[in-house]
């Protein structure tokens, strides 16, 4: 399963700019206003040291990381919602994404136009997530509009349950809560998924800042996303999109070596893609062979047969155990031989639940 990331903001707040640096493609970056009209895409492996590792001691002949995708929308303006700009139609591209990336400007660049005139990192934000409300406004009362007359006159249990949910929606999009901050019961929150709203989705706030306040916290800016990441109980990544540019060009001894300098530990897409799989609950399993080492991503919480049919729909129908060994153990004891000798490879069955940093072998069976 690839994760998926929808990048938003203003015009000129560096959307472009860091797209180009993580995918290390040429997107269009221009200096002024709806630059990106059609979504860009693009996939970014996820790093993990751990692969590493297992690559040198198996040798196989392919190593396949787990992906993060990143699409890139046109920038937002205020009244896209009334058709400013390229309105609003362009957000369904986001529409099927697992998290939200807005990036703020927090930095002063006077040869980089601001659309509103000028850095306010509090303005920006409120102007994109009130754009994002009246985006799933629409949304919410066309369906409503859709199926409210025929729900009150067949009395249709489900079909009440539905326009209660929708009104409830609509009621918090109007008073200005997104709608992942509204409490919603575990079977409204199931049916508020299918209309895939974007302010029901996971958020991170990408604070853009220049190279001198990277590990600067003072920074006013920065302190202001802050303010409202921790009210709306929202993750802040620090990032400089002209860094990750500078870093896209280097090989991977040159990149640490470089972020050493700086005083960093990993670079701004590491930890947003970090970041993002722990809000999202994403742990990573391990197939391994001469043939094939791969990582594989699942949710918290999934067990082996599920985890199982992530690989093939069939390992799923047909899942008889899993073999397992972690990660761990096996760096401990050096091989799988020395894994099984210390009695610590398991066969799991279909209860099991999967853990991080787990090493598995799918034992199925599917008769036509």
């Amino acid at each position: 399963m690839a994760l998926k990331a929808g990048i938003i903001g203003l015009p000129n707040v560096g959307k472009s700019t860091l797209f180009n640096a993580i995918t290390k493609k040429n997107i269009l970056a221009a200096n002024y206003p709806f630059a990106t009209i059609d979504p860009n895409v693009g996939v970014v492996v996820v790093p993990d040291k751990r692969l590493d590792t297992l690559n040198e001691m198996y040798q196989p002949e392919r190593l396949i990381p787990t992906q993060y995708e990143f699409i890139d929308i046109a920038g937002l303006v205020k009244g896209a919602s009334n058709g400013e700009g390229l309105g609003n139609k362009f957000l369904a591209n986001i529409r099927e994404v697992d998290a939200i990336v807005q990036v703020v400007r927090c930095f002063e660049n006077k040869d980089i136009i601001h659309v509103e005139g000028g850095i306010d990192p509090t303005r920006d934000i409120e102007i994109v997530n009130c754009e994002l409300m009246l985006s799933d406004l629409e949304i919410v009362e066309n369906r409503l509009s859709k199926i409210e007359k025929k729900a009150v006159t067949t009395n249709d249990k489900e079909a009440l349950f539905e326009v209660a949910l929708l009104k409830k929606a609509k009621e918090n999009l109007v008073n200005g809560f997104m709608l992942r901050l509204v409490d919603f019961d575990e079977k409204e929150q199931k049916l508020l998924k299918t209309y895939n709203l974007i302010t029901n989705k996971p958020f991170i706030y990408l604070a853009n800042v220049s190279e001198d306040d990277l590990l600067n916290d003072e920074n006013d800016y920065v302190k202001a996303v802050r303010d409202i990441a921790g009210r709306e109980k929202a993750s802040v990544v620090l990032m400089c999109a002209k860094i990750e540019s500078e870093l896209c060009d280097l090989d991977d001894e040159e990149k640490e070596a470089f972020l050493k300098d700086l005083g960093i530990a990993n670079s701004g897409l590491d930890q947003l893609i970090h970041v993002t799989y722990h809000m999202l609950g994403l742990k990573t399993f391990f197939t391994v062979g001469k043939d094939e080492v791969r990582a594989w991503t699942f949710k918290d919480g999934m067990k082996a047969p599920e985890c199982a049919g992530i690989i093939h729909t069939d390992f799923e129908k047909g899942f008889i155990k899993a073999e397992v060994m972690s990660y761990d153990d096996l760096i401990e004891c050096g091989s799988e031989l020395k894994v099984k000798e210390a009695g610590k490879a398991r066969l799991e069955g279909k209860e099991y639940v999967m853990q991080d940093g787990d090493i598995c072998y799918f034992r199925f069976n599917v008769t036509k």
